[in-house]
């Protein structure tokens, strides 16, 4: 009688366990990011940021194959691929959309208000993309490009390389927030006697004219705003040289593709942090709860090489602030 009841019990016991065995076998479920970027396809700075995002996905336990997959879309700037690349990552009902630039969030927002999506160099609130930055509200959060009074920071980095310049054309995208805020703190805080020429880089024929017509004149020097302005930036490096133009810019990129002098956020740091937000909403958390954050490592980097072929002589006080000196 024993040895029969040991055997249902053992019997019982093996049942409960089949479903365990099996429920442990199944293949965990493989989640779907996508990523909307305004680099075009051969931009290093979408190589380099989309290898950080990925590096730290895989520190958070998410390995492409096995429990992740990321469709990424490079636009060039292009408006119309934004749009077209926006729809289709949309159709494709990811856990949660990536996008990199001011203007690829909002192509998204406009397909759909229910996937989750961090942004990345947005101006979230100028922009009507968030109710405030403690609190977004909506399906997007991220990581904001950084305070718009940095703008009166370039206008004092190119005075101080550049003492003899009597008039500067600011680089910007009029239909993007930072070209637009950015241009007007520059504004607000020139100086008596110094002339400000607003020139649009919407394409890049458009600025090739610009800057053209303001370097008939001596003593010019330019400020390359964030807006809008990225995937033009080896034009207008080539244009600031051939033009003999001192130039200051927003990012680090533009000074190791050649720019004179750049003042900005890192840009790979946000990239990073957006990897933990997309992991916390894959975890279940929601932008709605999740705070915009600012930038919060800046770097100044000065191209020796550039200031040398323009016959500028950095102040030593300016090197020594540097955080970056090419040679």
């Amino acid at each position: 009688m024993m040895r029969r009841r040991a055997f249902i019990t053992l019997l019982g016991s093996a049942a409960a366990a089949w479903p365990l065995a099996a429920r442990a076998q199944q293949p965990e479920r493989v989640r779907l990011i996508g990523v909307l970027s305004v680099f075009a396809k051969d931009d290093p700075e979408a190589t380099t940021r989309e290898a950080a995002f990925q590096q730290t996905l895989a520190d958070l336990g998410w390995t492409i194959g096995r429990n992740v997959r990321i469709d990424y879309r490079r636009t060039g700037g292009d408006t119309d691929s934004l749009r077209k690349y926006a729809a289709e990552l949309v159709a494709l009902a990811p856990d949660v959309i990536l996008t990199h630039g001011s203007q690829a969030v909002g192509p998204v927002l406009q397909q759909t208000r229910t996937v989750p999506i961090v942004f990345v160099s947005v101006d979230p609130v100028g922009s009507g993309h968030v109710a405030s930055l403690a609190r977004p509200g909506g399906n997007a959060t991220g990581f904001t490009q950084f305070e718009y009074r940095i703008a009166g920071k370039w206008l004092e980095l190119l005075q101080e390389i550049a003492p003899s310049i009597s008039q500067v054309a600011v680089i910007r995208d009029p239909r993007t927030g930072p070209g637009i805020a950015q241009f007007a703190v520059i504004q607000a805080l020139a100086p008596v006697g110094l002339e400000l020429f607003p020139a649009n880089a919407i394409s890049a024929g458009e600025i090739e004219r610009g800057i053209a017509t303001f370097a008939r004149s001596p003593n010019g020097g330019l400020i390359v705003t964030s807006g809008g302005t990225a995937f033009h930036r080896n034009l207008i490096i080539s244009l600031a040289a051939r033009h003999r133009l001192p130039a200051v810019y927003p990012y680090r990129y533009y000074s190791t593709a050649g720019g004179l002098i750049s003042y900005g956020p890192n840009t790979i740091e946000p990239v990073r942090r957006a990897a933990g937000y997309v992991d916390r909403i894959l975890k279940g958390e929601k932008p709605a709860d999740l705070p915009v954050q600012a930038p919060t490592k800046y770097e100044l980097v000065i191209n020796l090489k550039t200031a040398r072929a323009l016959g500028l002589e950095v102040p030593p006080t300016l090197l020594a602030r540097a955080d970056e000196v090419i040679e």
